[in-house]
């Protein structure tokens, strides 16, 4: 199998694995980026998705939770943070962990982060969100 083959078969899986936990819409999330720098846009399916979610020791919901804790202690990176919360949503991570993994935060990463992750995935997280289980 060639260089080519292979980054192939990462942007496949990759796109196997988001599509999954997107619910078919992970082209909106690099679709921006795709029109500027479509290499850029596969490595951002390819290498995180295709490469690290696809190994077999920790499922998607490990990792969603990993990620939410990441995004949110970050402070930067609200829009990222929105698709995991909605991706962990959609694999199993309930509504009430994920706002205690976003309250955690605060002795991390400092009360700043951890108000503005709650604040800015509200909407995901309210109990009259019309599809928690399915956003």
């Amino acid at each position: 199998m060639n260089d080519a083959q292979k980054v192939d078969d990462r942007y496949e899986r990759g796109a196997a694995i988001a599509a999954t936990l997107s619910g078919g819409r992970f082209e909106g999330v690099t679709g921006v980026v795709a029109s500027l720098v479509p290499d850029f846009a596969r490595m951002t399916i390819a290498f995180p998705f295709g490469e690290l979610y696809g190994r077999p020791q920790a499922g998607l919901r490990t990792r969603e939770i990993a990620a939410i804790a990441a995004l949110a202690a970050l402070g930067t990176a609200l829009p990222q943070l929105r698709v995991h919360v909605a991706a962990g949503l959609r694999v199993g991570v309930e509504r009430q962990e994920i706002i205690e993994i976003l309250m955690q935060t605060a002795i991390f990463a400092g009360f700043p982060a951890a108000l503005n992750a709650i604040a800015g995935c509200h909407d995901l997280l309210a109990d009259n969100h019309a599809s928690a289980s399915n956003p």
